[in-house]
């Protein structure tokens, strides 16, 4: 076998491993709210009008202001601005363009058009302001795509 051959299986081979590890690594199916605490749900399980949520306990995250999160909620969202408390008079601090986040707990702010006052908790893929706080802030739940707020199994964010 020729050298080059030798060592394109090589890259296959490897390529096929990470390929596996992820695949282990990433929950094997949503879960909504009446789900995640029994564990993950088959993809036959779930129907067309279940919210995709999922909690991935021993996910670590760690803010610019101390803290360390063992855990986040992995879950649909609009895209918007992450706000620096839960109000919409707060200063902008980040941007998520992404349309599946990360959230590692909630707070208890101002009302938003979702009828409730829960805001989720994740760093933004884009700095806005206050760029020492690296784009974490607050989102509303009207942007998150759960199914109940708080989500149930995610944890109160520590300063509120």
């Amino acid at each position: 076998m020729a050298l080059s051959q030798v060592a394109r299986r090589g890259r296959i081979a490897v390529s096929a491993l990470i390929l596996t590890a992820g695949a282990a690594a990433w929950p094997a199916a949503p879960a909504t709210a009446a789900t995640a605490a029994t564990g993950p749900t088959s993809a036959h399980a779930t129907t067309s009008a279940d919210v995709t949520c999922v909690l991935r306990p021993g996910i670590v995250h760690k803010d610019t202001l101390g803290n360390t999160f063992t855990g986040d909620l992995y879950c649909a969202n609009a895209p918007g601005d992450l706000y620096g408390r839960p109000a919409f008079d707060a200063p902008v601090t980040g941007r998520l363009k992404t349309t599946q986040s990360w959230f590692v707990c909630y707070s208890i702010g101002e009302a938003h058009k979702g009828g409730n006052n829960i805001w989720y908790y994740t760093q933004g893929d884009e700095t806005v302001n206050l760029p020492g706080l690296k784009a974490w802030g607050n989102m509303p739940a009207s942007s998150v795509l759960t199914s109940t707020d708080p989500f149930p199994g995610l944890p109160r964010c520590p300063w509120h």
